[in-house]
């Protein structure tokens, strides 16, 4: 057994007290979110806030994909399994114009595929997007899977919603594309902020392994790829 998994099975057995969580804000992942945070979102046009779009669609695919590899994990977990019911095959962003109808179920990733999906970008564009995203999710996916599981409370408790606050400094989000993109930020934040019934407090007993820094890195470097502009 990997001292990741020694860690997380440890997580699971003796939940951390309220002031060990507090730990999280130092943590050195806590500093690759700050410096997204403070990436020029305001700058961004409306075609490179597209590509952001893109570029976040790819990491829903691995985020949903730790969710799956939590619950295979630990499927007597009845708090991964309530994240669960809050990321996959779940309402809580219906109804969407032009992604999803009033009580329709889908997983979050796919509700992200189908905003992209709303307006047509070029082939070249399209390619170096992909381009991205692969490279982006092949080093996600060469993370162990108990590294995966441990990086959802610094996601889910408080960084994403920091991030997607700072996106939402972006001045266009005219057209359903970033219509639809903008309705899935407010609603996680919405779904993150509260922190005793919000998705934090679902993953908040794993504790955070020094590895996933390497994953909000390697996202920081996808949203900059992805619109140059992010760094300037």
């Amino acid at each position: 057994m990997s001292a990741a998994q020694i860690q997380l099975r440890t997580a699971r057995e003796f939940p951390l007290e309220p002031q060990q969580e507090a730990s999280h804000e130092t943590a050195p992942y806590a500093q690759v979110i700050d410096e997204i945070c403070n990436l020029n979102w305001s700058a961004l046009s409306r075609d490179e806030l597209i590509d952001v779009a893109w570029a976040y669609y790819f990491f829903s695919v691995q985020f949903c994909e730790n969710v799956g590899i939590a619950r295979r994990l630990y499927p007597d977990d009845k708090r991964l399994e309530e994240l669960d019911r809050g990321e996959r095959d779940t309402d809580n962003l219906s109804p969407c114009p032009g992604v999803v109808g009033a009580g329709e179920r889908v997983d979050h990733d796919e509700f992200m595929r189908i905003a992209l999906n709303l307006e047509a970008i070029d082939d070249m564009r399209r390619r170096r997007l992909l381009t991205i995203g692969a490279a982006y999710l092949g080093k996600v996916r060469a993370a162990d899977d108990a590294t995966r599981v441990l990086s959802l409370p610094t996601y889910e408790d408080g960084g994403l919603e920091r991030v997607f606050r700072s996106i939402l400094r972006a001045r266009r989000w005219d057209g359903p594309l970033l219509q639809a993109f903008k309705h899935f930020l407010v609603g996680h934040i919405a779904l993150d902020s509260n922190p005793v019934e919000g998705h934090g407090s679902l993953c908040r007993h794993l504790p955070p392994n020094a590895q996933v820094f390497d994953l909000w890195l390697a996202f920081k470097q996808s949203l900059v790829a992805a619109a140059p502009v992010l760094a300037r």
